[in-house]
């Protein structure tokens, strides 16, 4: 996520982290049918059971947003930003669109890291995700982990079978609507802009969600989180604010760009036919390319970009590229799609239900990059 070989040295100062920092930062979890009971297969019970114990834990602990900042021991910096909350929830419903309901309306503190560990696997010689299907949620590239050790467990399985992994703790999660998704601890820590773009990225997920098109999904989340939060950034006053979403946003695409190529790379030498001993070796090379390239990036963006800096540390690997793609491949197909529609966020909803249900090939034709 393109060669640069004219990169600039480093700024002494501290440089503003990509917002890539969070691309895997959502999680499906098919709360209803766990309600429900409707489970299959020991692994599949053992896996959606800790999805239900820890959302059951979720939604008992939280409480209104309001009565936590009326409480008279409440911390000050958290009713700052809880009241800043408020303001973008109602901001998202109003002005966007989004829906209106009990979602957001509530906080949660986790006394963990993160809200849940996401989990994506790709085959040792392809670039295509694996995919796990769940009731409501469908298929998708990824499961979720409400605790490490779980995730790091199923990740090393899936190792020992062959395959490229990556684990990656993100800050929150959606139901979809079936249960009212409260603010969560681990969401505050971003900034008051992240976590309004957080929350525009989930509503908008409620508001359409394609079962077995994580690609789709994504994109149109981030197409509303993207359009949303300069919105709100303009509707708040704040130039200086909008400018540098702007440039960190440049920044995630410029990377993202880059490891689409290599992705692309990767899948034409799968596909060569050659002995595996002999793809593996070009697979080290073009990773340990690719790790070049990123720091070179960096360089002339002058910005840092832990999550990329982490995944180099531990080892790049086509878990890595597939994350990033599931975000950024339809990314540019909404967006000519809003302009189409004048950005007119109510009519581009529209247009995107009208592709959500067209089929999978032609969706992709319309919106996506391979």
């Amino acid at each position: 996520m393109v060669t640069d070989s004219s990169a600039r040295t480093v700024s002494p100062t501290p440089l503003p982290p990509c917002r890539l920092r969070r691309t895997t930062a959502t999680i499906r979890l098919a709360i209803a049918a766990l309600a429900l009971g409707a489970l299959g297969g020991c692994a599949s019970t053992a896996y959606l059971m800790q999805a239900a114990v820890g959302e059951w834990h979720v939604v008992h602990d939280r409480r209104s947003i309001i009565d936590v900042i009326d409480a008279p021991d409440a911390p000050q910096p958290l009713v700052r930003e809880l009241g800043a909350v408020r303001a973008a929830r109602r901001f998202a419903s109003v002005q966007l669109g989004l829906p209106d309901n009990d979602s957001y309306r509530s906080y949660v503190r986790l006394h963990r890291r993160y809200a849940v560990w996401n989990v994506v696997a790709a085959p040792q010689f392809s670039v295509k995700p694996k995919q796990w299907c769940f009731p409501i949620a469908g298929c998708v590239a990824y499961r979720g982990y409400f605790h490490e050790h779980a995730a790091d467990a199923f990740a090393a399985r899936l190792k020992r079978r062959g395959y490229d992994v990556l684990v990656e703790g993100v800050p929150a999660y959606s139901t979809l609507g079936h249960l009212p998704d409260p603010v969560m601890s681990t969401m505050m820590r971003y900034g008051s802009d992240e976590l309004a773009g957080m929350i525009f990225h989930e509503l908008a997920h409620q508001l359409l969600y394609i079962p077995n098109d994580s690609r789709f999904d994504e994109a149109f989340a981030m197409t509303v989180e993207n359009t949303g939060l300069k919105r709100w950034l303009r509707y708040r006053h704040e130039p200086q604010r909008i400018e540098m979403f702007e440039q960190l946003d440049a920044a995630d695409r410029a990377f993202a760009t880059l490891l689409r190529r290599t992705r692309r790379r990767l899948a034409r030498l799968y596909a060569s036919g050659l002995p595996h001993p002999q793809m593996l070796k070009h697979k080290h090379a073009v990773f340990a390319h690719l790790a070049t390239q990123i720091h070179a990036l960096e360089q002339r963006l002058q910005v840092r970009t832990p999550l990329y800096n982490r995944w180099i540390r531990q080892g790049l690997n086509n878990a890595d590229l597939v994350s990033v793609g599931t975000y950024y491949d339809c990314l540019p197909g909404f967006e000519r799609l809003l302009r189409r529609e004048h950005g007119d966020l109510r009519r581009f909803y529209a247009a995107a239900r009208r592709l959500a249900h067209e089929p999978k090939p032609i969706r992709d034709r319309a919106l996506c990059r391979s």
